[in-house]
């Protein structure tokens, strides 16, 4: 049968399929070929007098080394205009991660009720960005957000204090949860384990508790002319040279020029820079 890695330990892997939970054993070819199944692996499994073992993991879409997952659909980062204020170069960063592993990036500007998220919404939205506007305690952007990810294996990235767990708690079936007890649910505070798991929010969709929800790949470019792909909104400028890096061209730089003249953001176009650097 076919399921879903939700946890792993110590060699263990527990499959959620459609009979309910099995806790496998990696067959001995995995390590030979060179395999670590993870928490989002779609595999096969077979289970004879009651132990279950791993036979195949199903092609990825998707894996990440940092924190230790695989098949993301959907990432969100939680940000916020309200102290602590989210650096943009870090949205950036994380926005172009998700797309480079073909993930669903969605922006979730929280506390949108003490910080004008406003501006900043309209400018992912206008590049193309999902971005949902939340604020937790009028429930604002929460049912949108659920809507979102329903049916989505999906992680949280965000700094401290910009509503993570405030966020998971509206999300989790378990209603009006202490945030502490949150962090308890979802493994914080047992980092040491240093794994990750995979828990139900319902309808499908699983959220990966990671040790530390903000640590997650660099990107990985094999040239820095990757760069400029994960920066949708560059795509619309033509170049007089086609490998332009849209950086010290001047007057024949469609993207500098756009920049110049307000069609490309010049806090993206700065963090473009910055992220080459």
């Amino acid at each position: 049968m076919r399921g879903l890695i939700t946890r792993g330990i110590g060699g263990f892997y527990t499959v959620v399929h459609d009979g309910g939970a099995t806790i496998c054993k990696a067959r001995g070819r995995f390590r030979k070929d060179g395999i670590t199944p993870l928490p989002g692996d779609r595999a096969e499994i077979s289970v004879k007098d009651g132990t279950g073992r791993l036979e195949e993991i199903l092609p990825r879409k998707n894996v990440f080394a940092r924190p230790p997952v695989a098949n993301l659909d959907a990432l969100v980062m939680v940000a916020s205009t309200a102290p602590p204020v989210s650096n943009t170069l870090w949205i950036d960063k994380i926005l172009g991660l998700a797309l480079q592993k073909g993930v669903t990036p969605i922006l979730c500007l929280n506390k949108s009720d003490i910080g004008d998220t406003s501006d900043m919404a309209g400018m992912y939205r206008g590049i193309g960005f999902t971005v949902i506007q939340t604020a937790v305690p009028t429930r604002q952007g929460i049912d949108g957000l659920r809507a979102a990810v329903r049916g989505k294996i999906l992680a949280f990235s965000g700094h401290s204090g910009v509503g993570k767990s405030s966020i998971l708690n509206m999300l989790l079936p378990e209603a009006n949860m202490p945030v502490g007890e949150v962090s308890d649910r979802l493994g914080r505070g047992r980092h040491t384990t240093r794994h990750v798991e995979l828990f139900s929010l319902g309808d499908d969709t699983w959220i990966a508790d990671t040790p530390g929800f903000s640590a997650f790949d660099s990107l990985d470019l094999g040239d820095k002319s990757d760069l400029k792909s994960l920066f949708p909104e560059f795509e619309q400028y033509s170049c007089r040279f086609t490998d332009c890096v849209h950086i010290g061209e001047g007057a024949d730089c469609g993207v500098i020029n756009a920049v110049r003249t307000g069609g490309i953001y010049e806090s993206r176009y700065e963090n473009y820079k910055k992220l080459r650097e």
